[in-house]
C-alpha cells in the first residue's frame, strides 16, 4: 500500500507559475511509474504528465507541453510537477497516481492503469 499526498496548489493570475509536490510513503521500496492527472468540474479526469520508475522516461499531455515538467526524486520518495505560463484552462484539482505494474522503464496515460491516488490539490488560474 502507498499513501500520496499531494501539496503546492493555490490561486494564481495567468502567466505566473507554481509547484506541485506529491510525496509517497508505505510501500515506497516498490518501483512505481508516477503520473500526475487533473479534473475540472463537470469533466472527466485526464492525464498531465507522467515519469517512469527510472526517470528516464517522460510524457505530456499536448495542451501542457513546454510548459510543465514532472520529475521525481526516489531517495526523497517525491514527484513534483513544475507548471509555468498557467492558462485558466489549467484551472483543476490536480492529483498524483503511482502505478506499481509498468516496471522500471515506462508509464501509463490512462486512469484505470493506477493503483494509487492522492486527495488532490487545487489550481486556480484567474485571467
Amino acid at each position: 500500500q502507498v499513501q500520496l499526498v499531494e501539496s503546492g496548489g493555490g490561486l494564481v493570475q495567468a502567466g505566473d507559475s507554481l509547484r506541485l509536490s506529491c510525496a509517497a510513503s508505505g510501500r515506497t521500496s516498490s518501483r512505481y511509474a508516477m503520473g500526475w492527472f487533473r479534473q475540472a468540474p463537470g469533466k472527466e479526469r485526464e492525464f498531465v504528465a507522467g515519469i517512469s520508475w527510472n526517470g528516464g522516461n517522460t510524457g505530456y499531455a499536448d495542451s501542457v507541453k513546454g510548459r510543465f515538467t514532472i520529475s521525481r526524486d526516489n531517495a526523497r520518495n517525491t514527484v513534483s510537477l513544475q507548471m509555468n505560463s498557467l492558462k485558466p484552462e489549467d484551472t483543476a484539482v490536480y492529483y498524483c497516481a503511482a502505478d506499481h505494474g509498468s516496471g522500471s522503464y515506462v508509464y501509463p496515460r490512462d486512469v484505470v492503469s493506477y493503483d494509487y491516488w492522492g486527495q488532490g490539490t487545487q489550481v486556480t488560474v484567474s485571467s
